[in-house]
């Protein structure tokens, strides 16, 4: 089963198929065991890594948002992160050490709809100590991926 994971990391498009052959097992096993990994839990979807700077469409604009909150009493910190990451703005939700405790990644229409998301639904939150908003402005490399291609340096290099 690890194998069948690591594979559908790397490649998501990879068929029962294709994993039974480099494998060398049963196509039917392979599928069998897929299906139990996603009827568990275990697989909760396939994704496409977009280079949207390649996109002339809609590209949303991603914040990293830092929230120091405080634990709700025998309740800890899911809570308070459940209450969060219901909001449709909010991607990606982790509980971090460090200063502060939640890592959010939120998408918005523009910066002014991300910072209206901040100020009007997350800072206002019972148990929101405070907030640090970083706006994504360029995408080097995503789950494993180089977005941009490297260019030569140009400069000219001057001796003395």
């Amino acid at each position: 089963m690890k194998e069948i994971i690591e594979m559908l990391r790397e490649n998501a498009r990879l068929t029962a198929e294709d994993i039974a052959k480099i494998l060398k097992k049963d196509v039917k096993e392979i599928s069998k065991n897929i299906q139990k990994l996603e009827k568990d839990g275990v697989i909760l979807g396939y994704k496409t890594i977009i280079n949207e700077e390649k996109v002339k469409s809609f590209k949303p604009v991603r914040a990293i948002i830092e929230v120091q909150v405080t634990p709700k009493r025998n309740q800890g910190f899911d809570y308070i992160a459940e209450r969060i990451y219901k909001f449709p703005e909010v991607v990606t939700c982790f509980l971090v050490s460090g200063t502060y405790d939640l890592l959010l990644i939120v998408e918005g229409e523009d910066i002014h709809k991300v910072a209206q998301f901040v100020a009007e639904k997350l800072a206002p939150l019972e148990g929101v100590k405070g907030t640090v908003t970083h706006f994504l402005l360029k995408k080097y490399k995503q789950d494993g991926f180089i977005l941009t291609k490297s260019k030569k340096n140009h400069r000219q290099t001057i001796t003395l």
